[in-house]
């Protein structure tokens, strides 16, 4: 998942990225819908008859969904990660250590042969759901890899029926809020493909939102529904959709508390799409969670997850869920299996990665320790923890204003009655580049200025200057001051955005950009040094939430391209240089 202000759609959950939509995601996105898609289908569906049953060893066991990517720190660094056989070897035996038997993979090329292969070679008791990575095929090429991908599919659960358990054809491809949601006969289309190709039981993967209203095209094609829930990222997206927050329990029970609330709204959820299946006739299909989890790292340039994302807390969720899988197993209507999401970080992800039970280096972390011995069974993650360690939310603590008439964020100059941020940090989201440049400062503070080189992602790129601790800064007595830096770049195209963010005291972290042009609040993109200057007034317009009381972010500095108008994929973008950045009254 890319950070909240770095996505497109609102209330996209993105963590399912891999390379095929990173190859394809920015052309799907451009395109409009064409006829080439969906592999031939007819409009009318062919049902299934007969479902096929889920095969005891995926009912039995605890699972997990894997892929292995290591040393990858971008998306575009993907293609060219080496997956070996020795290290998804060890991966399998850590997970397998782990007393996990089954492992889902999210696409059936680039390394799935390799995963099944290494499974069937060294005789390794672990069972594959397989998946395909389907993207809208609004070009012919990406329909020719969504049909690649399909291809090799059929032919690895052919050539490894032992192991490959269950088939998935496509990941969240029809729910609302995806970026590359599909038409429901598009994706019918790739199952009327896939099912009479292979023996084992087929579906898609999709939120509970989508099973819910699940189209019957897609219903009527599958032999189980492959369900993802994930209220611990609603807490983030939709902050009321139930009580995380648990204040009124004692603050000893509450991160309990909150663990059990969590497990109530995925249960409330997994219901919600029974509910909906019952509605096409399929109340009684065998349903199993594809995906659910929690964050052990608040990453920054995520979702703000802060008292919620903990190694203790991670532990708790997984323990419950292992609960709700036994008792899933014993009653009809519930989870037949549980994947939890994931096994290992990656760090492509940025600002959405620390979810896995064992981190990028392969050290176990606090949810798996006690499954093994430290130093035995795996290495374990540095630091030691109890139950009490548990986070869980608190009221945020506030300082007192800031009295000075300048708080200076990034300067070399010495302001009278200037108060000085300390404990600052720059934070760049993808693979934004920054550093302090002595050749060239602005007008006046010498020194040294920091020149950012933007190095886009598909979407955008930014960079955060913020306290390393986390202790958000009361600037309450700037709301009617005044954010000011100087700004040179050699002609950036169009505009760039500047923006702040809150806590509150509900602990919803808010957050406000202005989008500025040549000539708005003095910046010029001309290379030449330029002061500009924008009321706080412009930021709380924006975003009326934001409690100045509470500044976690004091500044920001990015250009995503779906709100300043460029197009997906821009590149080739000049660097920046930013000098003298402070709060004034």
């Amino acid at each position: 998942m890319m950070s909240n202000w770095l996505r497109t759609v609102p209330g996209t959950p993105q963590r399912t990225l891999h390379r095929t939509l990173a190859v394809a995601f920015a052309v799907a996105l451009s395109v409009s819908l064409t006829s080439c898609g969906g592999g031939g289908y007819t409009e009318s569906p062919v049902s299934v008859t007969e479902r096929r049953p889920l095969p005891q060893s995926m009912v039995e066991r605890a699972s997990v969904n894997y892929s292995p990517y290591r040393t990858s720190r971008s998306p575009a660094d993907l293609d060219s990660e080496v997956i070996t056989p020795a290290n998804v070897l060890q991966d399998l035996r850590l997970i397998q250590a782990a007393g996990i038997g089954n492992i889902r993979l999210f696409t059936s090329r680039i390394f799935s042969e390799t995963v099944l292969t290494v499974i069937r070679d060294n005789n390794l008791d672990l069972k594959v759901h397989l998946g395909s990575f389907m993207v809208p095929p609004r070009t012919a090429a990406i329909e020719a890899s969504n049909q690649a991908d399909l291809d090799a599919q059929i032919r690895l659960a052919n050539a490894f029926p032992d192991i490959v358990v269950a088939v998935s054809v496509g990941n969240e491809a029809l729910v609302e809020w995806s970026t590359y949601r599909m038409e429901p006969a598009v994706l019918a289309g790739y199952l009327r493909k896939v099912r009479p190709a292979v023996r084992q039981p087929v579906t898609t993967n999709d939120n509970w939102l989508m099973w819910s209203r699940v189209p019957r095209e897609v219903a009527a094609l599958v032999d189980y529904a492959a369900v993802h829930v994930y209220p611990f990222l609603d807490t983030f997206y939709d902050p009321t959709k139930y009580d995380w927050r648990q204040k009124n329990v004692p603050e000893a029970q509450r991160a309990q508390a909150m663990i059990d609330a969590t497990i109530a709204e995925a249960k409330k959820q997994f219901n919600d799409a029974r509910a909906g299946l019952a509605q096409v006739g399929l109340g009684s299909i065998p349903m199993v969670i594809g995906e659910t989890g929690w964050a052990a790292v608040d990453a920054a340039g995520g979702p703000a997850l802060n008292l919620r994302a903990h190694p203790v807390n991670q532990k708790m969720y997984f323990d419950a869920l292992q609960a709700w899988a036994q008792q899933g197993r014993r009653d009809a209507q519930g989870p037949k299996a549980i994947y939890f999401f994931q096994a290992f970080d990656e760090p492509w992800k940025q600002g959405d990665d620390g979810w896995g039970l064992f981190n990028a280096q392969r050290q176990a972390r606090y949810t798996v320790q006690g499954l093994g011995t430290c130093g035995v069974s795996w290495t374990c993650e540095a630091g030691n923890y109890t139950a009490a360690d548990a986070v869980k939310w608190m009221a945020p603590a506030q300082l007192p204003a800031v009295a000075a008439n300048r708080y200076t964020l990034y300067a070399n100059a010495v302001a009278a009655g200037e108060q000085i941020a300390t404990g600052m940090r720059w934070d760049p989201f993808v693979a934004t580049g920054y550093r302090d440049d002595p050749s060239t400062a602005a007008p006046g503070d010498g020194g040294t200025s920091l020149e950012i080189t933007p190095n886009p992602a598909d979407f955008g790129w930014g960079l955060f200057r913020y306290s390393a601790t986390g202790v958000p800064e009361n600037l309450s007595g700037f709301a009617s001051g005044r954010l000011n830096f100087s700004v040179r770049s050699d002609f950036y195209p169009g505009q760039i955005e500047i923006g702040i963010s809150t806590d509150t005291e509900d602990r919803d972290g808010q957050e406000a950009f202005v989008q500025i042009g040549p000539g708005d609040f003095g910046y010029c993109n001309d290379n030449r040094w330029c002061q500009v200057s924008i009321p706080i007034s412009a930021f709380t317009a924006k975003n009326p939430k934001l409690d100045l009381r509470y500044v976690n972010f004091r500044f920001i500095v990015a250009d995503r391209f779906s709100f300043t108008g460029k197009p997906l994929n821009t590149t080739g973008l000049p660097k920046l240089r930013i000098d003298d950045i402070h709060w004034s009254r």
